[in-house]
């Protein structure tokens, strides 16, 4: 795979940073997770592929531990607040100091410098910072954060895979490992590039959920249909938006023009009824095989039955029976090949890696017998 022979310690944290350490062990990276000792619970649901290794790092010989990990590999990845690491005499410059190839990625909310740099938050708030979220939800609505993707999982942990590529890539050349510092604000507003590019081309000029792209436009939105089920509408171009009136059996002479915005509200009406005269596996016969860019509205439970989808094999189910979606993109000779396995158990190969990484196996029954590294049989879930 693309990222074989890649190793990288995970500081185990929540959704970005996991979700960051899933891409690269499914292209190939070894990932393994520093657990914490003492750890009710963890919500890591993106630990596909990874191993597990339980250490206490509030102990001296544990954090010595952890410093033997990183200095041995080539990413390190810590999604901790600005200054923990540091206190712990694991920061960039501890560790860059003992391997100056050492890729040390770090993905938090705020970045490392500023004025909010060690403040707590979450996706929402960066999203705010971002100004992608003044512009997200329906026309007269308060603006809507859609789940926790665009800062947490597309700003952070996708972006933060990226510089780490990146980063590897610079190092084939120049021998030496950098710091990445990741803000979950700047990432978000990095992948909302798009809004800030085509403001001026009249794309953003109506307020929030009036303009093309985000629920204004009536020929790019969701339609109820007889059965209780939705579809999709992106017929934006008019060859596209022509096919669109076609299949729904509708005369463009009894319709406002396309682009008559203040007409918008009366031809979302007509388009509503419509819909709603059908059930979707109809419209699916109507439009499917057409270019009028309508498609049905899948549940997580449909995606892998749908014909496009099973013969692509976009969809994978884990030993435990578990759906979730392939690796992407695709590459044509090294392509990632996710494992199927169950996640690991917090701390499951702690005594395995560590005589990996040269410790003795009197040094790790001492570490097992203080506590210092301790294996546990918790799930993750």
């Amino acid at each position: 795979m693309a990222l074989a022979g890649v190793r990288v310690i995970e500081l185990a944290g929540l959704a970005p940073a996991p979700f960051c350490g899933m891409i690269l062990a499914d292209f190939g990276a070894r990932v393994i997770r520093i657990d914490r000792t003492k750890m009710a619970m963890t919500v890591d649901t993106q630990a596909r592929g990874k191993q597990s290794v339980a250490l206490n790092l509030k102990s001296p010989k544990g954090v010595a531990v952890l410093k033997k990990l990183c200095v041995q590999s080539d990413v390190v990845l810590e999604p901790y607040r600005k200054g923990v690491m540091e206190k712990m005499g694991l920061g960039p410059d501890d560790l860059l100091k003992e391997n100056p190839r050492l890729i040390y990625a770090r993905l938090t909310g705020y970045g490392q410098s500023g004025s909010y740099a060690k403040a707590a938050g979450h996706d929402i708030n960066y999203l705010a910072m971002s100004g992608l979220l003044s512009m997200l939800g329906r026309s007269s609505e308060k603006p809507h954060a859609p789940m926790n993707l665009m800062a947490d999982f597309a700003g952070g942990g996708l972006m933060c895979a990226f510089g780490i590529v990146l980063a590897l890539l610079e190092r084939s050349r120049s021998g030496q490992g950098q710091i990445i510092d990741v803000s979950m604000v700047e990432g978000a507003a990095y992948v909302g590039s798009f809004m800030w590019k085509s403001r001026s081309i009249g794309l953003w000029n109506h307020p929030r959920g009036e303009n093309l792209l985000d629920g204004g436009a009536p020929f790019y939105d969701t339609y109820r249909t007889s059965d209780g089920k939705y579809v999709a509408v992106g017929a934006i171009e008019p060859q596209f938006y022509q096919q669109l009136l076609q299949g729904l059996d509708l005369d463009p002479a009894d319709l406002p023009s396309q682009m008559s915005v203040s007409d918008w509200p009366k031809l979302r009406h007509t388009f509503t009824h419509v819909f709603a005269t059908k059930t979707r596996a109809e419209w699916g016969q109507i439009f499917d095989g057409t270019d009028a860019c309508v498609t049905p509205v899948l549940s997580q439970d449909e995606v892998v039955s749908h014909p496009h989808n099973r013969v692509r094999g976009s969809f994978l189910k884990d030993a435990q029976g578990e759906i979730s979606p392939r690796p992407a993109p695709v590459l044509s000779r090294s392509p990632a090949e996710p494992s199927l396995s169950r996640d690991p158990f917090i701390g499951e190969h702690t005594h395995s890696v560590l005589q990996e990484y040269g410790f003795e196996k009197d040094q790790i029954e001492e570490f097992l017998s203080v506590v210092y590294v301790k294996k546990t049989r918790k799930k993750i879930f």
